[in-house]
């Protein structure tokens, strides 16, 4: 199938937008850290800078590959990722207690972010070819659970708690809007919240940042507590229009991980709160552009993959800004095209490129219309029919 017109260009410049965004965000959150431990208060910016051009070369590239290439590929492209999880455990660099990063030669890269998007298109790939059969539980719903399962597990192992729930909510979005039966859904998110709920009181630190969300203070949650505490003197510091760009004095050795996991707090310092705001609308307005390809997607396989993606940076920006606000317990879920780092934007700009080759093959893209994300949702349940009028471009 030939695309019959040009990318979302709304979508490519907001990404993009983003992308070089992050180098002032980044360079403000780092500088003080990067010159005490790097030499020069520019070296995390350059790495930064780095990763945002080969995140931009990622989006190009896969924006000109059509995505119906890896839908007979979605199984094979499970399997690696299955596999560098497994060498990960293996051989993977161990930091901070854990075993996330797999070096390959001078290149290191964390493989759960790969079987993210990789779970992303072989789940979408089944519910498209099991349309027919969506209902069986052996034959549908299972196979497809187990996928999941396999993934989340490895990466929970690692240990990796966030990506790994992540993993299981991006599976079942997908199977919702592919009218998977929601008796089968519910049953396993039961089993999946008890099991993640076990699996969580296995570890101290895990336990520590549950009691410090629920404000029981001890000895053992004093450094999580002192980090969200920080994180809100950050947007107290910044009030409505913020300190000035540059001007943040939580990023100086005060914030833990103020140009990773935490950075939106650094944004809601120099920027206030209506940067801080502002940052949520632009993730709002790529959501509803995702949500509006999947929606007007030609085949079943590119509109689960660009749910599925879409879902994917939604669930990542939503917890990153309800944990640097408090919101929520402590995980290590960074702000999608933002944070410091490099394996995750990479892979989210990579995902992005297929979701705008998605676009390509509509004939009209419409401009969203003003409705509920409620109803958009709903809306996502039933592809759009022949009949439907088109929204002028």
């Amino acid at each position: 199938m030939k695309p019959k017109r040009t990318a979302d260009l709304s979508l490519f410049l907001t990404v993009t937008g983003l992308l070089l965004a992050s180098l002032a965000f980044v360079y403000t959150a780092s500088a003080s850290f990067s010159a005490t431990k790097m030499g020069t208060s520019e070296s995390m910016l350059f790495n930064h800078a780095k990763k945002v051009f080969l995140s931009f070369v990622a989006m190009i590239f896969f924006t000109k590959v059509d995505y119906h290439k890896f839908e007979k590929q979605t199984k094979w492209i499970m399997l690696s990722s299955l596999l560098l999880l497994v060498l990960v455990l293996v051989i993977g660099t161990r930091e901070l207690g854990a075993r996330r990063w797999l070096a390959l030669g001078p290149l290191s890269f964390q493989p759960a972010e790969f079987a993210k998007f990789a779970l992303v298109l072989h789940v979408a790939a089944l519910c498209a070819a099991k349309q027919e059969i969506i209902g069986d539980f052996k034959k549908a719903f299972l196979p497809i659970i187990l996928w999941a399962l396999a993934a989340a597990a490895l990466i929970a192992k690692q240990p990796n708690m966030s990506t790994a729930s992540v993993l299981f909510l991006i599976t079942f979005g997908i199977m919702f809007v592919a009218q998977v039966p929601l008796k089968y859904m519910i049953s396993c998110g039961v089993l999946a919240v008890m099991g993640g709920g076990v699996f969580a009181l296995t570890a101290s630190y895990r336990v520590q940042r549950m009691m410090a969300f629920v404000g029981h203070h001890t000895s053992q949650t004093d450094k999580v507590t002192y980090q969200l505490d920080q994180a809100m003197i950050a947007f107290g510091n910044g009030g409505l229009f913020g300190v000035g760009i540059g001007q943040s004095r939580q990023s100086m050795f005060f914030l833990p991980e103020s140009y990773g996991d935490f950075i939106y707090s650094v944004i809601g310092e120099e920027y206030g709160f209506i940067g801080a705001a502002l940052l949520i609308i632009v993730f709002g307005f790529i959501i509803v552009r995702g949500i509006q390809i999947a929606k007007h997607a030609p085949d079943a396989f590119g509109r689960y993959v660009a749910f599925g993606i879409t879902m994917t940076i939604a669930i990542y920006a939503i917890v990153n800004s309800f944990v640097n606000a408090g919101l929520m317990p402590v995980t290590g879920l960074p702000m999608p095209f933002v944070s410091y780092g490099g394996t995750s934007m990479i892979f989210s700009a990579a995902a992005v490129g297929i979701l705008l080759n998605i676009s390509k093959h509509i004939e009209v893209l419409p401009r969203a219309p003003r409705i509920s994300i409620g109803e958009r949702l709903q809306s996502l349940l039933k592809p759009p029919t022949p009949e439907e009028p088109a929204i002028a471009a």
